[in-house]
């Protein structure tokens, strides 16, 4: 075992916005040193899907920081101010910060964090713990060198984020299909082809349809955007739906048994993963310009499940199985270029299988996340970072919930609270009252 490495209060592993979020707010905290590790060589955040007009679906105030510590100088507001552009964002009149704007914004954040804060290029390859001094010990290839490095703490922050998930017909087919995660790297190659079809049904998807569809006619080929869901849902945005992203529906949803929480995750995909409604008004708008003249070449395709995959690499073109859902009818589809806009899901790392036993799990094998993001034995080790969907609902993902996150983690680590953190802010009640008739919310405020 290597004791001649520092040692940190904690390891962060992982720097998408979640963790970055985190490291800002540790910033100012002088009786907490953290170090983050990332294998990238900078900050990216789905470079892939950084179209010029797409937008965040969270206002500005879900940055980093802001709903923990509004006065944070690693604010939205403030990378505003010092980029020169404030008050052009505020004759804007939007909430909604594009997102390659974000990106830009988080890449200023991590850029202010002090040195040795945030290591890139740190590839984590192996984690330990030794009983003796009740530290992890963190190895990671530094990819610039190779050169192998470790870190040491008695805590550990899991922020890996969920990788592409490709559906099983599609898994080592061969070809040139892409998720739309590598989207932009590879639009010019698409649209040389004749027929492009696209497989997904959310944002992500309804944005890549809408910007292939707009040079449908300078390319001349044929676009399918084909999604199992009955219909196009919008992202549910009304504020009494909006309340859910709130400790109490959190606190509720944490205490419900595991089966219902999974049906519940499995219902409510359009709370999280629906399309901006005026994103689904521009398609159609967009539709009928180009069909008011002559029929344009496009198809969507609702009720429509992938059930199977096959590439002809002499013809340049998949096969794909598809059946009709409500009907029961199977049919099949021949394209160029596919698009797979099938989402992420989460993938245990291999570096825990060391400390696997130091880790509660549920009966699926996932994280058995406490109320307060830890998943170790102890229950004051090891916190996650957006892999609690199946723990503690849609928000997991949330941009707007991040900061409640990272000030509970905070709180963790330190046993004080640092950043407020409010446990009752919605009108609604979500559980049932006590036997007492007192609303479940205020007893869990009051405690």
């Amino acid at each position: 075992m290597t004791h001649d490495a520092p040692v940190h209060d904690f390891v962060a592993i992982g720097l998408g916005p979640f963790n970055l979020g985190l490291a800002c707010l540790t910033e100012p905290i002088p009786d907490l040193n953290g170090v983050f590790l990332d294998d990238k060589p900078e900050f990216t955040w789905h470079p892939g899907m950084m179209l010029e007009d797409s937008t965040l679906q969270t206002p500005f105030m879900s940055d980093l920081v802001t709903l923990a510590d509004p006065t944070s100088p690693f604010s939205f507001l403030n990378y505003l101010k010092e980029s020169g552009r404030l008050y052009s964002f505020y004759i804007r009149e939007s909430f909604y910060p594009l997102r390659a704007e974000f990106s830009d914004y988080c890449h200023w954040a991590a850029d202010r964090l002090a040195d040795g804060t945030v290591r890139f290029g740190h590839r984590v390859v192996h984690i330990a713990h030794d009983e003796s001094d009740g530290l992890y010990t963190v190895h990671a290839e530094h990819l610039p060198t190779g050169e192998r490095r470790t870190f040491r703490a008695p805590k550990l922050i899991l922020g890996t984020g969920t990788p592409p998930h490709l559906p099983e017909p599609c898994q080592d087919l061969g070809g040139d299909l892409i998720h739309n995660s590598r989207y932009l790297e590879a639009k010019e190659a698409l649209q040389k082809k004749r027929s492009i079809t696209l497989v997904g049904s959310g944002q992500s998807a309804a944005e890549i349809y809408y910007d292939l569809l707009q040079s449908i006619d300078d390319h001349g080929y044929s676009l399918n955007w084909l999604t199992r869901s009955p219909r196009f849902f919008p992202l549910e945005y009304t504020k009494l739906t909006l309340e859910m992203t709130s400790p109490e529906y959190v606190d509720y949803f944490h205490s419900l048994p595991p089966d219902t929480r999974d049906s519940l995750v499995a219902s409510q995909k359009n709370l999280y993963k629906g399309i901006n409604s005026e994103l689904i008004d521009a398609i159609f708008d967009l539709l009928y310009q180009k069909n008011r003249v002559r029929s344009c070449p496009t198809r969507l395709m609702t009720n429509t499940a992938l059930t199977d995959a096959s590439w002809d690499a002499d013809a340049g073109a998949y096969t794909l199985g598809l059946r009709q859902e409500e009907q029961k009818r199977d049919f099949s589809l021949t394209t160029e270029g596919l698009i797979l806009a099938t989402g992420y899901r989460y993938r245990r790392p291999a570096f825990l299988d060391a400390i696997a036993d130091r880790i509660e799990w549920d009966p699926r094998g996932r994280f058995a996340v406490r109320r307060d993001y830890s998943v170790d034995t102890a229950g004051q080790e090891i916190y996650v970072q957006n892999a609690e969907l199946h723990t503690h609902g849609f928000v997991a993902p949330d941009l707007g919930m991040a900061a409640y996150r990272n000030s509970s983690i905070i709180r963790a680590l330190l046993g004080r609270e640092v950043y407020p953190i409010e446990r009752s802010i919605a009108f609604q009640e979500f559980a049932a009252p006590l036997a007492d008739g007192t609303p479940a919310t205020d007893a869990e405020a009051a405690s």
